[in-house]
């Protein structure tokens, strides 16, 4: 076998002896699926024995490409509302799965970081839209191609991927129906456009059966920021709240808390309703009745999406459906 470079064996050298272009044994080493297995199993095999390795920067800067999607947090993590929570973790599995099957890597950042320095990438996946889209406005001055994880209600301009929040916001409605409640509060701010469609759903379906919505009070996603949104309410509205609707879960069990510190029975006296399905509304006391979101299949679309983007092919929007888990609260 000729070789070059201190002796180093060249992809040349590896096309030659398989018997096969110098495409496909770049394209076998990549794992492109456009190889056929044994073909990639047998160049493989020729490239260990002779101690060749694809370079895989020369490639990557040969093709443009760096075979890299950058996944962008809008929120900032704290104690409260920490990376573990199913948003972004759940979706940041389904989208690193998805990533790595391709070939693809994954690399992480906030918003603000990101903006700041932009890295290289061959597209972005935004997880969260920001209150009044900030986070969308500031990502999309980078000109890469976007994905966004958020509500793609009024907006043609972007490819999103997100839950049906008009539609658990009516599932949750339509429970305190059912159970003939019928005045609610809302806690969770609308500015955030997910959470605005959540509220809009809960007032179409709330107010069609008769239902009043008494308060919509604005809140972080966290316990304590429930809890004050709920103190709020009740300050306001007293004995006469009987259902509880919280735009995610962290929220709801907030409010929770607060009306147990009050004595106030759950689900006796008033019904509580979250949005997430987090796995600690199921151990919370009373567990939590609220909505599920499609975590996985989320991140598998963002990515798949993303990499549809990167490759230059156009793609739509999608939106996922919702179910309601019904619980003890």
């Amino acid at each position: 076998m000729r070789r070059h470079d201190g002796n180093r064996p060249t992809m040349e050298d590896i096309a030659r002896e398989a018997g096969v272009s110098t495409i496909t044994v770049s394209r076998a080493l990549a794992g492109n699926s456009l190889v056929k297995a044994a073909t990639r199993d047998r160049i493989r095999e020729i490239a260990a024995a002779r101690g060749y390795q694809l370079n895989v920067a020369a490639r990557n800067l040969r093709l443009k490409k760096t075979r890299t999607i950058a996944v962008v947090i809008e929120m900032l993590p704290t104690e409260q509302r920490p990376m573990s929570d199913p948003y972004p973790l759940a979706l940041l599995g389904g989208i690193i799965q998805e990533l790595s099957t391709a070939g693809y890597s994954a690399m992480l950042s906030t918003a603000d970081n990101f903006v700041r320095q932009p890295p290289s990438v061959d597209a972005v996946i935004l997880l969260g839209q920001g209150a009044h889209d900030d986070a969308v406005n500031s990502i999309e001055r980078c000109n890469l191609p976007l994905v966004i994880w958020g509500s793609a209600r009024n907006d043609e301009r972007h490819t999103i991927v997100g839950s049906d929040n008009f539609a658990g916001g009516a599932m949750a409605a339509q429970r305190f129906a059912d159970l003939g409640r019928k005045h609610a509060v809302f806690l969770g701010d609308p500015e955030y456009t997910e959470v605005s469609d959540r509220l809009d759903g809960f007032l179409a379906r709330f107010c069609s059966h008769g239902g009043e919505l008494l308060a919509a009070i604005p809140c972080d996603f966290t316990l304590d920021e429930g809890a004050r949104a709920m103190e709020a309410a009740l300050d306001r509205h007293g004995d006469a709240i009987d259902a509880v609707f919280g735009a995610s879960d962290n929220i709801a069990m907030g409010a929770a808390r607060v009306l147990a510190r009050r004595g106030i029975q759950i689900p006796a006296q008033v019904s509580v309703i979250g949005f997430d399905d987090a796995a600690a509304a199921t151990l919370f006391v009373p567990s939590l009745s609220t909505i599920r979101q499609n975590w996985h299949e989320s991140g598998r679309l963002l990515a798949s999406k993303s990499l549809a983007l990167a490759q230059g092919e156009r793609v739509a929007s999608e939106t996922l459906p919702v179910q309601i888990v019904i619980r003890q609260s």
